[in-house]
């Protein structure tokens, strides 16, 4: 039994710490996507909801919740923004929670925004070993023994705390968006054991463009946005392409990912509605589901894919005085025009 959990301990230390989970639905997600991007929608207060559920059909669910609310601040040229992430990973029961705080700040040029974002906050790591199941708490002939307690050992280090930090810019210049994030910059060691493992710091690149399909309309009319979004953490590497096509409170899009540029990793589709849209406030409810047809060599028959359901809320407060509106309605294009 000891040589068993030996092993565990081994397995999770090695193995189950390496990567953070991206999102397929990255524009839904945009304060985890890039720090700079916190502040950069039309109201004053925005909340954002995302939840992924990856490999469905794989035994032990990886699933995983953020949460994050916004605040534009006019006076500082910027926002403050929360963001809570928490994940539920394997058989193991790896359980993650991370809270940060963020501040960003906008420098506004003709036709042209500059935006950069700082991140800062704690992560909890642990693993429910209430929930593991044991050698000795399986017979043989019956399988899983009912009320049965492991003679096992339970770490005393079971709880794992750590500080993590992040940065980001962004430039939105006329029809075209490009930014970059680093996290966990000060790469944490978040080993249970005490041997050292440290998080890899994970970057992010992402470029967009705006194309309006009606030259008479380019503000209602429909548009065609394509990107590419590049994530490198460790030896890992994602590259996803593809676009949306955006009219009125509709939005489709189709994307490709690969693995390290070259393997397809799956194919993605997503419908996005804005429920409620009052535009003289700036008033929206958004609403976006998405799926992921698995490519690998795990097969989408092995996985049944990914699948994300997010959902965001956007408002204005009628108090606020006209340093927010123009804060908000300077020349050109920013963030939210390209999600």
């Amino acid at each position: 039994m000891k040589r068993f959990f030996t092993v565990l301990v081994f397995l999770v230390h090695n193995i189950a710490f390496a990567q953070d989970h991206i999102y397929s639905q990255f524009y839904n997600s945009p304060n985890y996507l890039n720090p700079a991007l916190n502040g950069q929608f039309e109201g004053d207060l925005r909340m954002n909801l995302i939840y992924r559920n990856q490999w469905s059909g794989v035994p032990g669910g990886l699933d995983y919740f953020t949460f994050s609310v916004d605040y534009t601040v006019p006076k500082l040229n910027g926002g403050l923004g929360f963001l809570a992430t928490s994940s539920n990973e394997g058989t193991a029961y790896l359980r993650k929670l991370n809270l940060s705080g963020i501040y960003s700040y906008s420098v506004s040029f003709e036709e042209a925004v500059l935006s950069f974002g700082v991140q800062a906050g704690f992560t909890k790591r642990k693993i429910d070993y209430g929930r593991i199941v044991f050698g000795d708490q399986i017979d043989a002939l019956t399988g899983i023994i009912p009320g049965s307690v492991t003679d096992a050992t339970v770490p005393a280090m079971n709880n794992k705390y750590f500080f993590d930090a992040g940065a980001g810019i962004n430039l939105v210049a006329g029809k075209f968006m490009i930014g970059t994030s680093a996290q966990h910059i000060n790469k944490p060691n978040e080993s249970f054991t005490g041997l050292k493992a440290t998080l890899p710091m994970r970057l992010n690149g992402h470029v967009s463009y705006r194309l309006p399909l009606d030259r008479y309309d380019e503000e209602t009319g429909p548009v065609v946005i394509p990107s590419i979004v590049f994530y490198k953490q460790a030896e890992s590497k994602l590259l996803s392409t593809g676009f949306q096509y955006k009219y009125k409170a509709a939005n489709v899009g189709l994307w490709y990912r690969s693995e390290s540029g070259t393997k397809g990793d799956a194919v993605v589709l997503s419908l996005i509605f804005d429920l409620f849209v009052k535009k003289d406030m700036y008033d929206k409810v958004r609403m976006g589901v998405s799926h992921d047809a698995t490519l690998s060599k795990l097969q989408y028959g092995n996985t049944a894919g990914s699948t994300e359901g997010a959902l965001s809320y956007e408002t204005t407060f009628p108090n606020r005085n006209s340093a927010a509106s123009e804060y908000r309605n300077s020349s050109g294009n920013r963030c939210y025009d390209f999600y």
